[in-house]
């Protein structure tokens, strides 16, 4: 007897049993489904199914006898992407071996308007001293994976090819002037996983503009009649360019998996040693059951350094006055290195540099996750244009006319550089300097990276507070560890930590921690997992990490933070009364809370306010 009659008649019983009148399981497995799924009144629903192991061919065959067709397969979560009936939702769960099932939801771009001025990037985070000492992410791949990237020269010239008057960085001269196979310049890799495309290309501007801000070298800002090199990060790094968001900068949650999927794949070929997540979307649950946030952590233990937008819903006052909880997914996963954006104000120098109104807050929505780890630039900050662009075209406000990088340039737009602001920015900005990094010290895991980065970070300058009034809101921020994180970016002073303390950082994983609030109290004490290295030696305990601004009092000692002394405590109106006072952060019980947070819609967040 063939086994394809057995295989048949056992997903026949499996079926029988979960359509049965008497289902023991079925609360347990109506657990299994997110709340957006299960609320859904649409009659085919697009959605991912996480299993604990693999999903058998008999596990495919089930959803398909239930009416829904399986579309691709997501082995870094073990997962199937699929389309289904609505009803058959709860018989799928009803599988032991299914973990979580939730709607291949919409994830969107993190951008921002802006328009003339222009900022600076690399000079606040200190990467020219990096550069001098010959780290320019040289052989660093760095995944992309956002509305891809369109060849430009500032990407394809090979460095060694500039001119004698790149003065700034002379090591770019001596390269070899090599490029990997396949590929454009320091692309070495296109791929596109945008359903009914058929390229990588960017047909919405917004991937170029981050891979710009990233690895751009300069090559059309550069030469006698320049005054102003437009620098990314790591302006010799490899691209690996992963096309997700379609021409209106949107996407879903599979493709992004599958991407990411593919950057652990090609993790050796390429020396894929970090993936930029400009993108994001609302969280919809725990990061433990998210499965873009489950992607991120197989692409960290994997050995890839994963860099995430915080996202751009800082203004949101919806639940609290002062835009607390407004992380996006996958920023809130603890592992991620999550970046907020700063606003430098039109100057080199930090110390008048500006936490952007816009920038989302911590701690993340249902997990509490301390977020974002780090601050960098991300408000006007200029990067690349090309030809046709459609978000340059679509915004003609946007621009950075010649007169800012061309000696007697006019005030026409330049059709190479344009200006955007947000913490998709800062991720890009992000991403290069950590390239920078591991040129220095190759051996660095991402755990290390990550506490390296955050420890290192320079909090010294900051305000207690700053605030913007626009349309007569007044937006305020506390510099807290919700909004800076550990603090500002600091590339220079990382990789003096790194080959300082190479080798010494402490065992463990450098997972965010979590806050906790306790009502009876009313302190707010900070949880750090038992994996994590956090505080397991003094270079990186409490007030080497998030700094003296965290605590209240005298209380910035060797426990503090990671005790049982509040974080905050109610002697603290400007953390107290905002995050856990009489306007709740939010009932985690109620999707109405959910609903004012994040609207109706799950894209919120892609526009971004001016600031000057």
């Amino acid at each position: 007897m063939s086994q394809k009659p057995f295989r048949m008649l056992f997903v026949l019983g499996l079926l029988a049993t979960c359509s049965g009148p008497v289902f023991a399981q079925t609360s347990s497995a109506n657990s299994k489904i997110s709340p957006d799924a299960a609320a859904s009144s649409s009659t085919n629903l697009p959605i991912i199914v996480q299993y604990r192991n693999p999903p058998s061919s008999l596990e495919t065959s089930l959803i398909s006898l239930l009416g829904g067709l399986v579309t691709s397969v997501l082995q870094t979560i073990h997962a199937l992407v699929a389309t289904v009936p609505q009803s058959a939702l709860s018989q799928i769960a009803a599988d032991p071996n299914v973990v979580y099932i939730s709607l291949d939801r919409p994830v969107a771009s993190r951008e921002a308007v802006t328009i003339t001025a222009p900022d600076y990037t690399t000079q606040p985070i200190n990467a020219p001293a990096v550069w001098q000492s010959g780290y320019l992410g040289t052989n660093i791949g760095v995944a992309v994976i956002d509305s891809g990237i369109t060849p430009t020269p500032d990407l394809s010239i090979n460095a060694s090819t500039l001119s004698q008057d790149l003065q700034l960085i002379p090591e770019l001269l001596s390269l070899p002037n090599e490029v990997a196979p396949w590929s454009d310049g320091r692309i070495v890799y296109s791929q596109n996983f945008v359903s009914g495309q058929n390229d990588a290309l960017d047909h919405y501007g917004h991937g170029t503009h981050v891979a710009g801000l990233i690895a751009g070298n300069g090559a059309q800002s550069t030469g006698p009649t320049a005054f102003r090199t437009f620098y990314g990060s790591a302006p010799n790094a490899n691209l690996i360019n992963l096309r997700v968001l379609d021409q209106n900068g949107a996407g879903t949650d599979s493709s992004v998996i599958a991407a990411i999927q593919q950057a652990i794949s090609l993790k050796n070929t390429f020396n894929i040693r970090i993936i930029n997540l400009s993108l994001g979307r609302p969280i919809y649950e725990s990061y433990k059951l998210d499965p873009l946030c489950q992607a991120v952590e197989q692409a960290w233990k994997a050995g890839i350094v994963v860099v995430v937008a915080a996202g751009n819903d800082g203004r949101d006052l919806n639940l609290n006055p002062e835009g607390y909880g407004t992380i996006n997914a996958p920023g809130n996963d603890p592992y991620a290195l999550t970046v907020g954006a700063m606003r430098t104000v039109e100057t080199p120098a930090i110390n008048d540099d500006l936490i952007a109104s816009y920038s989302s807050k911590g701690p993340s929505f249902v997990d509490d996750v301390i977020k974002p780890d780090i601050v960098a630039p991300g408000n006007l900050v200029t990067s690349l244009e090309f030809s046709g662009d459609p978000l340059a075209e679509d915004n003609p406000s946007f621009v950075t006319p010649h007169s800012f990088y061309l000696k007697n340039g006019d005030d026409q737009p330049s059709t190479t550089y344009f200006p955007l602001s947000g913490t998709s920015m800062a991720t890009g900005v992000t991403s290069g300097a950590v390239a920078d990094l591991l040129q220095a010290v190759p051996g660095l895991t991402p755990d290390e990276v990550k506490a390296l980065v955050m420890v290192s970070a320079n909090r010294e300058y900051f305000p207690k507070t700053s605030s913007v009034t626009d349309g007569g809101v007044v937006y305020n921020a506390n510099y807290d560890v919700f909004t800076i994180g550990a603090g500002y970016l600091d590339i220079s002073a990382t990789v003096k930590a790194a080959r300082v303390n190479n080798g010494s950082v402490p065992a463990g994983t450098a997972m965010s921690p979590i806050a906790s609030y306790d009502p009876s109290t009313g302190n707010t004490t900070a949880v750090v997992d038992p994996s994590a290295l956090w505080g397991k030696t003094t270079l990186f305990g409490p007030s080497s990490v998030y700094g003296n601004n965290a605590f209240i009092g005298s209380s910035a000692d060797a426990s503090a933070l990671w005790g049982q002394t509040a974080l905050w405590g109610k002697s603290d109106p400007d953390g107290y009364s905002a995050l856990w006072g009489s306007t709740a952060l939010w009932g985690k019980s109620t999707p109405e809370a959910q609903t004012a947070l994040w609207g109706k819609s799950g894209t919120a967040g892609s526009s971004v306010p001016l600031e000057y």
